[in-house]
């Protein structure tokens, strides 16, 4: 009676169907809806599956095969547990699916009436979701070798934009399919990622990127596919925002093929003219450092927790791991005790790693406790182990070295300051597993810079620009913070370190052009706001402390005596007035100048031009009245 009951229930979980199919089953009738909803998505031709699956010679030609992958629940690859989250565009056989499989194949795969047939899919050759908007490419394809390792590659493409553009969906179309495992698309704003290309417009290797950005606008989407995937068209008040000069950064998983490819893919970008509304977070749970397994070890735990700072609600889940990951587990601990599971994969496969999006956001509150834990099998019975005999693995990108990651994409429930609450919660713990943490530091200290703690922000500036040296973002924020805490000459230094590692990085420009000013080197000042206006025509910050500039180094040179020198103030406050047209009081200042010059002519019509823009400009009508009188004694003589 146990034996009998315990059949039962691996029957009811998948293992076997109690489901009883019809006495005759059929291909048209039965099997095509199964197959077309379920396997022609990527078994077909030019995607990634190895054979086609549309046609009933098709399927039949593999009807065992399909029978046993579909028995076990390989295919179609869906690796959540059921009952531990709830996921849109569940891609899981039912008991009774799998059942009138298993049936058609032992009745010798039979066509049935072509009158039941269902249509059968049409897939378009093109843009899954249309025309885009706005297509994006890298300079340079990339060619893959025939041989050899996995490659981990970055694509950088500009987003020819000129004003702002609110991104509802993105479509990636590879090229060859066939040599995709997945990819990663990454927006970087500041155009960071350039400085690691060795040669301009080819792209850099690599797996784990970031980017620096140069204010608190913290990743809020999973931008990711994979072949197969259908393009995700997020939720109005959900688009994210593209800017004019911005990259994407298509971050790919390559698979050599065993002949040359040459990849070159292309992003479709779909806007919408809803802006954005909501501004979600992702949550990375990781504990890295701490993965450094044994050979043979069959059950190595990595774990970590996450104290919830705010109100939040999930609304998608990301799991990662490489190829000794075996049992992975997330879940949520209530303030009440209560568990919630976010998901739980008991066979985990890198091969079919994905984005989870939950069919409901569900709700944390505020002191809930999130967890991770993930085992991993690092023993000569895994047969994904990529060490053949086992070898120790430690952290890295690499296939032979591990990973374990569990990101959440969240939303606070409330407005205002609670996305940099939660921010700093998650940095500050990073920092307190790893003090170094160039990531951590850095945004601490831009949270803090923000708020208005310069002082406070110095010193995880200094700790996130001594861990990477190169960085010019981390030693331009510095050099702001310095700069705003009133340590002028060490702020200097630190604008000029960035410029040396890139002469072209604008925001540091600015930030020397200030200490200049500031300093009354105004000659060097209005060179350097020059060059950043070259690159920022509109900076309107830019312009206003241009113009600051010319007439500060205007009234330097106005206190002379010499006519030379008085021409030289009046040429830069004529510039300064290309910036500011209508301020009265700067006409003012140069028809007093030009007074000074004899040129009385051109000091009236200044004069005049403060007095049209402001007729109760008291300076103005002064110095309009004193000049009067002085042409008036002129003329007597």
């Amino acid at each position: 009676m146990k034996c009998r009951f315990l059949l039962l229930a691996f029957a009811m979980v998948g293992g076997l169907s109690a489901a009883t199919p019809p006495a005759k089953v059929t291909f048209y009738r039965d099997i095509a809806p199964i197959v077309y909803a379920n396997c022609a998505p990527c078994h077909r031709p030019g995607e990634s599956g190895p054979f086609s699956l549309l046609s009933y010679e098709d399927v039949k030609h593999h009807a065992l095969q399909i029978a046993d992958v579909t028995r076990t629940r390989f295919m179609p690859p869906w690796l959540p547990e059921p009952g531990h989250g709830d996921f849109a565009e569940e891609r899981r056989l039912t008991t009774e699916q799998i059942a009138l499989i298993q049936a058609w194949v032992k009745q010798g795969a039979p066509a049935g009436s072509s009158a039941h047939a269902p249509a059968p899919p049409k897939f378009s050759s093109e843009w899954q979701l249309g025309p885009p908007d706005l297509i994006v490419h890298a300079a340079q394809p990339y060619q893959l070798p025939p041989d050899g390792g996995e490659v981990f590659w970055n694509f950088i493409m500009p987003v020819p934009v000129s004003t702002v553009k609110w991104v509802k969906a993105i479509e990636v179309r590879p090229g060859t399919a066939r040599v995709f495992h997945h990819a990663n698309v990454i927006v970087d704003r500041s155009r960071s990622a350039r400085r690691q290309e060795t040669k301009p417009g080819f792209g850099f290797a690599g797996m784990d990127l970031s980017v620096e950005e140069e204010t608190f606008d913290p990743d809020g989407h999973f931008l990711s596919w994979k072949p197969g995937s259908e393009p995700v068209i997020e939720p109005d008040g959900m688009a994210w925002r593209a800017d004019p000069g911005m990259d994407l950064i298509l971050n790919v998983h390559l698979r050599p093929t065993g002949k040359p490819e040459t990849i070159a893919p292309e992003i479709g970008l779909y806007f919408t003219d809803k802006p954005q509304t909501k501004f979600p977070m992702l949550v990375q749970l990781e504990h890295d450092l701490a993965i450094d397994i044994p050979p043979g070890d069959k059950d190595f735990l990595v774990s970590d927790d996450f104290r919830v700072p705010i109100d939040l609600n999930v609304l998608t889940i990301y799991p990662h791991a490489h190829y000794a990951g075996k049992l992975m587990e997330g879940y949520a601990t209530l303030p009440d005790g209560t568990r919630k599971w976010l998901i739980r994969i008991p066979n985990w496969d890198l091969s079919w790693q994905g984005v989870y999006r939950l069919k409901e956001p569900m709700f944390l509150p505020h002191g809930t406790v999130v967890s991770m834990r993930y085992h991993y099998d690092n023993s000569a019975d895994n047969p994904r182990n990529p060490s053949h005999p086992p070898q120790r693995m430690t952290f890295g990108n690499n296939a032979t070295n591990e990973m374990g990651h569990l990101w959440l994409q969240v939303l606070p429930v409330e407005e205002g300051d609670q996305r940099a609450i939660l921010q700093e919660s998650l940095m500050r713990q990073r920092l307190d597993k790893y003090p170094a943490d160039f990531s951590a530091n850095y945004n601490i200290g831009d949270l803090l810079l923000t708020k208005g703690d310069a002082a406070g922000a110095i010193p995880y500036f200094e700790r996130a620009a001594t861990v990477s040296p190169s960085s010019v973002v981390a030693a331009t924020e510095w050099g702001i913070a310095l700069l705003t805490a009133g340590r002028v000459p060490e702020a200097e230094e630190q604008f000029k370190r960035a410029l040396v590692a890139d002469p072209q990085y604008t925001n540091a420009r600015f930030g020397l052009a200030s200490v200049e000013a500031g300093s009354g080197r105004f000659e060097a000042a209005a060179s350097d706001f020059q060059a950043v206006l070259k690159d920022r025509p509109d900076d309107a910050k830019a312009t206003q402390h241009y113009g600051e500039v010319l007439i500060m180094w205007g009234d330097e040179l106005a206190n002379s005596d010499d006519p030379a020198t008085l021409d030289r103030a009046v040429t830069h406050y004529r510039e300064a007035l290309a910036y500011r047209p209508s301020d009265a009081d700067l006409h003012t200042t140069l028809g007093i100048v030009l007074a000074r010059s004899h040129k009385f002519n051109q000091a009236q019509v200044q004069f005049q031009v403060a007095l049209s823009i402001d007729p109760n400009f008291q300076p103005a009508r002064d110095a309009l009245a004193k000049l009067q009188q002085v042409t008036r004694k002129l003329i007597e003589k």
